[in-house]
């Protein structure tokens, strides 16, 4: 059992920030730190006061964390950048909002004497002496102190106060992992309250010294104690009165923490063979579970519910028969062959999660050129004339004038000449149908070349679909209707939004600018056309897309014959591809690193980095001198991904060194073995989740656990007409148990978890030492 907890987070936009460049605007990007660790970077918005990110993300950390905390920053490119403000939102916070924080927050000012970090390890006991008892403090060590100075490090040391009386240790140079093991004593007099207060500071030689945080302990507690001993958090001095700063604007979020018990796979193994015959029966099962399930599920959690479905199901190899049952139902109930797959039912949601999954890897090969050569060209593309803006498009090229200085004449007022004459409007939507043609074509031919790069259990799923839809819907005048069920998910909620949006596909590390969003939202357009086979009703809905259509209707040709092969595979074909996936470790993160190789000895060593590229595994981390494949390189992934890895890792270390041994000695904590234990705590729990990320069954069954539980009450109710039903002589005919049985053995299921959890004992968090702790406020 482990109790697990993560978050859902989502920034939205921010508004009225204030002006930090010269030009009066910002560049504001926002920066999420979980304890002062550093976990997520925004995208830069340029020179806005109103930046919208919608950027999403999920965080697993450990139950013990404290607080979360969006800072928004100001990027400059020749300067540091400049602190806007920050939002932080404590565990209590968010555990007081069960459906999550939502709305505006008022930024406030970053107080340095707010903004501390680190643990120190302290030792204190009460001594008995002759006559009188004394408070005897030992200062061990810290870690993880803040960096004050340029250097990087800090100089700490550290002052404890108690009953009027001061002591400091001494002072160590260019450390945030220094150790002191010093001892100070203090006469303690009977029934005394006033508590003894530990403070770490940076001694600075010129300037004043930097608070990097202190610890408040309860007096009287250590008398029934005696002695404690433990790494304690160093908390902010809240003591100063904050000097307004004016309005430093506002960020809109929504947060959402989420704890989950999650037990011992054999709990819910139950539940997930009962899941998992129901859909292998399909629409012939007795108790028709899933489809029972997607009634009781609300527009709000509908995504949600048919993720976890979708990840357990694929991690019991029956995705493509889940999603099979899915389009089944769906198609019993629809009469239009125009609504099919258009609504935002469970099937909808679930290849939509399915695709995602399944298929991240094949889009970033198919879609990843196209996107890249956008960004690069950075074209101004309109199609819709009420929209053209000539003055974005720039001159026409400069014409060479040959006539000699003498007999050139002094030029008047500026106007439409032929040095630089604007392109007309027509010439505009000209090149822009060019650009578009261009774009589209590409990607087309990336897709028709792309049958076999295609995963095998996405292919085999959209066989399903095309011989189902077919099935249904046999006439001629129907025709294409198996095609468009199939590029209604490939293109309309696959590729399409993919092109809209490629930062939130992992596609792009930045946002983009306005005028490449014009371009991508007009090749998603014409995307979109195409998946809709070139119906009139596309065509009259936007008139202005006609230089396009000559394009779309060959990029319909296109599509139906890559349709068609795509579908094309057999049964043995797809099982010989995912024994061959399967033989093979997934990559987890993959991407350029810079690898720092020192020169020589002395202060005047030279230093040079070489780039490499680096593949991570759920077996080994490996590296090449060429890239294999494209993707993102930011330093929290990469930490991230190497938790991830080493998770289970039952030789992980409980502590590091993260300097290096230079010369004699350590250069974080100045220890001169260089086999000592490491001087801070390995960090392996927060983690970012990625479209790759490895499944977690358990988890899954979990939060599906949790789900049912929630609607258990419909379910009975549920059950109770399907046994009136029965008993009317009306109760559906098939072979098995009677419906009303799979949801009975349902029932028993969750009164079964639901007994494992009452009697487990709860993974309650790390204790720490908050029985002597004071927060000072």
């Amino acid at each position: 059992m482990a109790k697990r907890s993560s978050l859902s987070i989502r920034i939205v936009e921010g508004k009225n920030l204030p002006a930090k460049d010269i030009t009066g605007s910002s560049d504001p990007y926002c920066i999420v730190k979980v304890d002062n660790e550093p976990i997520i970077r925004t995208a830069t918005v340029w020179k806005t006061l109103c930046p919208f990110w919608g950027e999403e993300y999920q965080v697993h950390l450990p139950p013990t964390f404290h607080s979360v905390a969006f800072y928004v920053m100001d990027e400059d490119a020749l300067s540091r950048d400049d602190v806007i403000g920050k939002v932080c939102l404590t565990r209590d916070t968010l555990a007081a909002h069960p459906k999550g924080f939502s709305g505006w927050a008022h930024l406030t000012e970053v107080d340095p004497d707010e903004e501390v970090q680190g643990e120190i390890h302290l030792r204190l006991e009460v001594v008995s002496g002759t006559g009188t008892r004394r408070l005897r403090c030992s200062v061990l060590e810290a870690r993880d102190l803040a960096p004050k100075d340029r250097n990087g490090a800090s100089d700490p040391f550290v002052r404890v106060h108690y009953n009027g009386r001061t002591q400091e240790t001494s002072i160590v140079k260019k450390s945030c992992y220094p150790r002191w093991n010093e001892t100070f004593e203090f006469e303690l007099e009977e029934g005394a309250t006033e508590a003894l207060c530990v403070e770490a500071w940076d001694w600075d030689l010129v300037s004043r010294n930097d608070f990097l945080g202190k610890v408040v302990f309860n007096v009287p507690g250590l008398w029934a104690a005696q002695q404690e001993e433990g790494w304690f958090r160093l908390q902010p001095d809240k003591s100063k009165s904050q000097m307004d700063k004016g309005n430093l604007g506002s960020l809109q979020l929504e947060v959402c923490l989420r704890d989950e018990t999650v037990l011992s796979s054999s709990c819910y193994q139950p539940l997930v063979q009962l899941l998992c015959q129901e859909v292998k029966l399909g629409t012939q099962g007795s108790g028709q579970l899933i489809a029972l399930i997607e009634e009781t599920t609300s527009t709000e959690c509908r995504q949600e519910v048919a993720t976890n479905l979708l990840k357990l199901f694929l991690g019991q190899g029956l995705a493509k028969d889940f999603l099979d049952l899915l389009f089944q139902l769906e198609l019993g109930r629809t009469s239009e062959a125009n609504t099919l797959f258009r609504s935002n039912s469970l099937a909808s949601k679930s290849m939509e999660s399915f695709l995602k999954v399944a298929g991240m890897r094949y889009l970033h090969g198919v879609l990843g050129p196209i996107i890249d050569r956008v960004f690069e060209e950075k074209k101004y593309v309109e199609l819709d004339p009420s929209k053209v803006e000539v003055k974005d498009v720039g001159p026409c090229p400069r014409r060479v004038c040959l006539a000699p200085l003498s007999l050139r004449v002094r030029p008047g007022p500026r106007r439409c000449s032929g040095l630089h004459r604007p392109q007309t409007e027509a010439e505009v939507l000209e090149q822009s149908a060019q650009t578009l043609r261009s774009h589209l074509g590409a990607l087309l031919s990336a897709l028709s070349r792309s049958v076999r790069a295609c995963p095998a259990v996405v292919r085999a799923t959209f066989r399903q679909l095309f011989r189902r839809v077919r099935e249904r819907f046999p006439s001629a005048q129907h025709e294409n209707v198996p095609f468009i069920a199939v590029t209604s998910f490939l293109c309309l909620r696959f590729l399409s939004p993919a092109i809209m949006a490629p930062k939130l596909f992992y596609l792009r590390e930045q946002h983009a600018d306005a005028r490449t969003s014009r371009t991508l939202l007009l090749l998603a357009k014409a995307v979109q056309n195409v998946g809709n086979m070139d119906t009139p009703a596309s065509r009259a809905k936007e008139a202005w897309m006609e230089p396009l259509q000559s394009t779309v209707h060959q990029g319909v040709a296109q599509l139906k014959d890559f349709i068609t092969k795509l579908v094309n595979i057999e049964e043995k074909e797809e099982l010989d591809l995912q024994r061959t996936l399967s033989l093979q470790a997934p990559p987890v993160k993959e991407g350029p690193l810079f690898i720092h190789r020192t020169k020589g000895k002395g202060p005047l060593m030279s230093s040079s980095f070489k780039k490499l590229h680096f593949s991570l595994t759920t077996e080994a981390l490996s590296f090449a001198k060429t890239p294999s494949s494209k993707c993102m390189n930011e330093l929290n992934q990469w930490l991230s991904a190497l938790r991830k890895v080493s998770m289970n890792n039952t030789g992980l270390l409980g502590s590091y060194h993260p300097g290096v041994f230079r010369g004699d000695r350590w250069s974080c904590c100045h220890q001169k073995d260089k086999t000592d234990v490491g001087c801070d705590k390995t960090r392996s729990r927060v983690t970012l989740q990625e479209w790759n990320d490895p499944l977690d069954h358990d988890l899954e069954a979990q939060l599906i656990y949790r789900y049912l539980l929630g609607v258990e009450a419909t379910l009975r109710e549920k059950h109770r007409e399907l046994r009136g039903a029965t008993e009317a002589g009306t109760a559906l005919e098939g072979p098995g148990l009677a419906p009303e049985d799979g949801l009975a053995q349902l029932f028993q299921v969750l009164q079964d978890l639901k007994k494992a959890h009452s009697v487990s004992p709860a993974a309650a968090p790390a204790s720490e030492h908050r029985n002597l702790l004071e927060l000072q406020t």
